[in-house]
């Protein structure tokens, strides 16, 4: 069984990451499968004098043998390459590996994929103006249009019902029929993880749960409708709940997973409750994808402090979805 690992981007600490994490596990007992441009990862060894252990350099996927493997992407060293900088060439490599993977992924050629991070804004300059994030290009190239985004850190987990989106936009989001399908698809989703009938509460927009509509109604007028209606279908939804308080009655133990309404609303419970154990995994995908929850910190990228917990996590969580075993992810 093979599993891609994308390198992102070049500029940012993707590279040196995945580098430490080579160097401290020279021979797993699993086929991993380094994907990107081979420069990037071979400048940050040799530059934080990281030792990369013996692997394969594969053209395809077929080639790839137990331990670790690199399949190159072929984009050339860019002459005005720079550590900790937006530049169209990184978002350029950055999407390749990330499409590499994926599309060897729907081939059947590889069994998941766990990503290092990306930048937007480097997206942008390479011209990828609609892919915002990893969801968003691995959805196009799947063709899928109903998708959410789950963290996970030890004791809590969090599927959110839009992501990339301002503010003003998500609010507009919260409605019956977007909370019901995020709802089916958490429970379709823990289904096949090995839970077949998931505890999820779902978080309420307004402060105090909108206090019976005098701080909103999306709590009166989509919130409770949508899950009143999950439950009629059989789901253990339960709902909506202030938000200052339903994280922390997952975290002891009440709740199998929490739906957010919003971006920040799930990832400040998430790395509040543990930032360097949490990752990432694509909910509503033909693959498997697990990712670190971390950006590509371009603040100290080529300093040699990156911490690869979050990599080898993401690494775990994959194993273990693979084997349908969400509790040990």
């Amino acid at each position: 069984m093979n599993i891609g690992l994308t390198l992102g981007d070049p500029a940012g600490i993707g590279p040196e990451i995945v580098a430490k994490e080579m160097s401290v596990r020279p021979s797993p007992d699993q086929s991993w499968v380094v994907i990107g441009c081979a420069w990037a990862l071979h400048d940050i060894a040799t530059q934080l004098d990281i030792h990369l252990p013996a692997y394969n350099l594969i053209e395809t996927v077929t080639e790839a043998r137990q331990g670790w493997n690199l399949l190159d992407t072929d984009q050339p060293r860019p002459p005005d390459f720079a550590l900790g900088q937006i530049q169209a060439s990184c978002g350029e490599c950055a999407v390749s590996a990330v499409t590499t993977a994926a599309q060897l992924c729907l081939a059947g050629e590889l069994a998941a994929m766990v990503t290092a991070p990306i930048h937007k804004e480097a997206l942008q300059a390479a011209g990828y103006v609609n892919d915002i994030g990893h969801q968003e290009i691995l959805a196009r190239l799947a063709g899928t249009t109903n998708n959410a985004t789950m963290l996970m850190t030890p004791g809590l987990r969090v599927v959110h019902l839009s992501t990339h989106k301002s503010l003003a936009a998500a609010v507009q989001f919260v409605t019956f029929d977007n909370v019901l399908r995020k709802l089916k698809l958490i429970q379709e989703s823990f289904q096949r993880w090995g839970v077949s009938r998931p505890r999820i509460a779902v978080a309420a927009l307004n402060p105090h749960g909108g206090e019976g509509g005098l701080l909103g109604r999306e709590e009166l007028d989509e919130l409770l409708p949508a899950v009143a209606k999950a439950q009629a279908l059989g789901m253990d939804a339960s709902g909506p709940w202030p938000a200052d308080s339903v994280f922390n009655r997952a975290i002891a133990g009440e709740f199998d997973v929490v739906l957010a309404l919003y971006h920040d609303q799930g990832h400040i419970a998430i790395k509040v409750h543990n930032f360097h154990a949490s990752t990432t995994v694509t909910m509503g995908l033909p693959i498997l994808r697990t990712s670190v929850d971390h950006g590509t910190a371009f603040d100290i990228a080529g300093q040699g402090i990156a911490d690869a917990a979050g990599l080898r996590a993401a690494m775990q969580a994959a194993l273990a979805l693979l084997n349908g075993d969400i509790a040990a992810a």
